[in-house]
């Protein structure tokens, strides 16, 4: 056998080649193990060999819309980077959620830029070792998942402070949001790239490896973005009570003056009307948030499902521990009877395996059985539409029409109409008056236009102006022409030959 594995031999049916002739490299060969000595491994990819050919282009079109999406993203940055607050009406909760949708779409755009090969040799897929723009991919992936629902967490939080607990948050909240809201993902991808890593497994973007995957990636993530629907519909709960008791409230003090009675001030701070009130208020301002926390998480749980559900079911079809570590074991415990050894190998795969072969490699008539084996077609294009469609979401909800409105103010290129101030209609009178007085009157037609410049006419200064030569002596004083007392009226006789100056001399 040594010999025939030098010499190049594959000792496998078609289309399975002997994993003897490769080497070691990559991650998510799918082989079984034959014998003691012969190892047989489908040829990469896998999912050329379960799906139609309908699946690539469907995984290309799933690009190109998280493409889209992550320039409706760019968009959102751009103009909560570039504009005024008050035409976007930015809030630091949005911004960390359009990141972690951006972020995950890079992880579909990148392999749509690379066009990378997805295998690294016939049977093994290429790993975040082997290919650097797979562990790109696969790290934005993991990553933007990971921000994603970290920041609908936080909003989910903040909504639930807000509303339920009257909580007014503030800079605190905010700086244990950015700690928490990029800290958290940080960790957790390390912790996925340490423990798991990822490679070409499902399409043409890389996921996280099978080994260790529900310990340092798919648990913690289940775990935060279980707690955010907890907490959302608890939020909502608490809604449907004070809606409920609102209903019921039938006291005067509510409706009519917001002058505090006796009944008011003993019952509690806020009646069932005011509590609706500032509860339909909140939810008014928020709504669009609350939207797209939805929307992220239910795509995120919905992925999970789906993508741990293949995951365990190709690892059912390749084998088991006792298929690979332990056959040697298993054999002699058997006293060589390999059917014993099988196990827990899925009837359904030894099926798809030999109408492989009494097929010779072709697929199409073999799909019906691969069926059972992964996750149908539909599906799997459901999970990617709908993770790369989030971008789209993003700007449908958290996107205002003024924001282009601003952009075009913004970029003077673009034409647009001059905008005027407002004025009052009296002004507009008085200035379209003064523009009349101030221009010449348009010459009649058959009349010559008169001459304002031929004649010059002389100039009076005014009796009390400064503008001549010399200034001119100020007028007198006459006490006759006025009601003052006559100044001799003041004057005593013996006044009149005093000296000042020699008043306090001794």
């Amino acid at each position: 056998m040594a010999n025939l594995t030098l010499d190049g031999v594959n000792l496998c049916p078609p289309p399975f080649f002997d994993v003897n002739l490769f080497g070691d490299g990559g991650y998510g060969r799918v082989c079984q193990r034959v014998s003691a000595e012969l190892s047989c491994c489908l040829p990469c990819p896998m999912t050329q060999w379960v799906y139609p050919d309908s699946f690539s282009t469907l995984t290309d079109a799933a690009n190109w819309v998280a493409t889209a999406s992550g320039i409706c993203c760019v968009f959102l940055l751009a103009s909560w980077a570039c504009l005024p607050v008050e035409k976007t009406n930015r809030h630091y909760l949005s911004v960390g959620i359009t990141i972690g949708v951006l972020l995950m779409a890079f992880g579909f755009i990148i392999p749509l830029a690379a066009q990378t090969d997805q295998c690294f040799d016939k049977i093994t897929p290429h790993s975040m070792h082997t290919n650097p723009s797979c562990g790109a991919s696969g790290a934005f992936l993991l990553l933007g998942g990971w921000a994603g629902v970290m920041w609908a967490f936080l909003r989910s939080l903040s909504l639930h402070l807000q509303i339920c607990w009257q909580v007014l948050v503030g800079r605190n909240f905010m700086i244990f949001a950015q700690a928490a809201g990029w800290g958290v993902p940080a960790l957790g991808l390390v912790l996925a790239l340490v423990f798991s890593g990822v490679s070409f497994r499902f399409g043409e973007t890389c996921h996280i490896n099978h080994a260790n995957s529900m310990e340092a990636f798919w648990i913690p993530l289940l775990i935060f973005a279980g707690a955010t629907v907890v907490i959302t519909f608890a939020t909502f709960g608490y809604c449907i009570k004070v809606y409920l008791s609102a209903l019921g409230d039938s006291s005067a003090s509510t409706e009519g003056s917001n002058l505090p009675t006796h009944s008011s001030i003993t019952r509690s701070h806020y009646s069932p009307r005011q509590a609706y009130r500032r509860v339909s208020r909140v939810i008014g301002l928020q709504w669009r948030g609350i939207a797209i926390v939805l929307i992220i998480i239910a795509d995120v749980i919905f992925f999970s499902i789906v993508f741990v559900f293949q995951d365990n079911n190709v690892e059912s079809a390749t084998g088991n521990p006792r298929m690979n570590a332990d056959w040697e074991a298993c054999i002699a415990e058997a006293g060589g009877d390999t059917d014993k050894c099988r196990g827990d190998t899925s009837e359904a795969a030894e099926a798809w395996g030999l109408c492989l072969i009494q097929s010779e490699g072709d697929r199409d008539k073999c799909l019906d059985k691969a069926s059972s084996l992964v996750v149908n077609q539909a599906t799997v294009g459901a999970v990617l539409l709908l993770l790369t469609l989030n971008g789209l979401w993003v700007l449908f909800l958290l996107g205002r029409w003024s924001m282009v409105t601003g952009w075009i103010d913004l970029i003077p290129c673009i034409p647009r109409r001059r905008m005027h101030e407002f004025v009052s209609a009296d002004a507009r009178h008085d200035d379209k008056q003064e523009t009349l007085m101030k221009s010449p009157p348009e010459p009649e037609a058959g009349r010559s236009t008169p001459d304002y410049f031929g004649t010059t006419a002389r100039y009076h200064a005014p009796e009390h102006s400064y503008s001549s030569p010399r200034p001119p002596s100020p007028p007198r004083w006459n006490p006759s022409q006025t009601f003052a007392t006559s100044q001799k009226a003041y004057h005593a006789p013996h006044y009149d030959d005093m000296n000042p100056l020699g008043m306090n001399k001794l």
